[in-house]
Formats: C-alpha cells, structure tokens, sequence
C-alpha cells in the first residue's frame, strides 16, 4: 500500500520537478532520497513519511511556485493519505528550509533526517555545483570578493537580494556542518564541507592570479 502511494507521488512530483532548474530538478530530489536512506540505517523513524517528505519537499518552493498555486496540498490530496498523514508530511517540509538561517527548527526525528539529508545536497561538489546553476539560471556573478555576507535577515530579504554565487556560500552552505542533527548527517558534512573550503581557496588564488 505505502509502496504504491510512493510511487503514485514520485510520478507526479517527477514531471514538476523537471520544469525547475538543475538547482532543485528531480536528480535533487533522487540524491536527497539517497541521503535520507543512509541516515535511516542509522535511526528509528517512520520511512514512509521521511520518503513522502523528499518527494514533496520543493515542489511548492517559493523560488518556483506560482501566485496562488499549493501543488504540495493538491497532489497529497489526490492519494490515499490519512489526514493525520498529511499534516505530519506538511510539519516535516515546513522544518527542512534554510530561509535565511531563519527556519523552523527540526523537532520529529523524520523532520531531522529529511531536513539533513536535504541540507547534505547543498554542500560539497554537488553543492557547489548545485550553486552555480542557480546562479547562472538567475544571471548572478560567480563571485565579488568584497561583497560582505549577511549574518542575518529574513527569509524575504534573503530571498530577495542577487548575491555572487561565492557569497552564497558564507550565507548559508558553510554554515551547514554544524546545523546538521542527526549522527550520520554530521559524519557526512564534515568532508563535503572541507571540500568546500578547498574549493574557495583556490578559486581565490585564480581569480587573484596567484595560481
């Protein structure tokens, strides 16, 4: 039963996610749900909401959304959900966002491994990589090295404003490591945020001419 809800959401989810930009298009939402299967060998959770969540976690991302539209509400409304269901997938997503550092805190252990295995895709090589096809999507420079990050804002303003790519990173994807919560989500961000420390020091010697 949990089976086939899964993959009636996963079909309708996947043609809404391959409109999106490489940022967030349905490879996002794949490596995420490998990211949440690695963190729930390690933890007791309930699978089906954790995996229901990685489906339906940016569909309705504001970045994407259009006026008026809730395709996260319409399509769990099309499936056999129990309404205590519903809420409970609802509460996980609205707990994985960053919004500026501002989001909501993970309290359930499901909305810890799906906010984690959501904020492992943004750091590391993906992350990087990741950063740059928004970036460029929304025609934004590789970097300005005397731009200064903002330490905080809120979601609109962080939303808002056309940072670099480079500062993008000290806005929020170095500041992932230690947000992570769960004991697996940890391990893995510690090598994937050294990674990005290498990554800008070089990308510093380059732009400087000293490499």
């Amino acid at each position: 039963m949990t089976k086939d809800i899964i993959g009636q959401c996963e079909k309708a989810v996947k043609e809404i996610y391959n409109t999106f930009d490489a940022s967030h298009d349905w490879q996002h939402i794949e490596r995420v749900m490998q990211n949440a299967k690695k963190i729930l060998k390690q933890e007791k959770a309930n699978a089906f909401l954790v995996e229901m969540a990685v489906l339906l976690h940016d569909v309705s991302d504001p970045k994407y959304r259009k006026e008026g539209e809730d395709l996260e509400t319409d399509i769990m409304n099309s499936l056999n959900l129990a309404e205590t269901e519903k809420a409970e997938i609802r509460s996980i997503i609205q707990s994985v966002s960053f919004k500026g550092g501002s989001g909501i805190p993970a309290e359930t252990i499901e909305a810890k491994i799906v906010q984690d295995a959501d904020r492992l895709d943004a750091i590391g090589a993906v992350g990087i990589a990741r950063t740059f096809a928004f970036g460029g999507a929304k025609g934004r420079k590789l970097y300005d090295w005397q731009e200064q990050p903002r330490k905080s804002m809120s979601e609109e303003e962080y939303r808002s404003k056309p940072t670099s790519s480079v500062t993008h990173f000290y806005e929020k994807l170095l500041l992932l490591k230690d947000r992570m919560t769960t004991a697996a989500g940890k391990q893995i961000a510690e090598e994937r945020h050294q990674f990005m420390l290498s990554f800008l020091e070089q990308l510093q010697k380059e732009t400087d001419g000293k490499a």
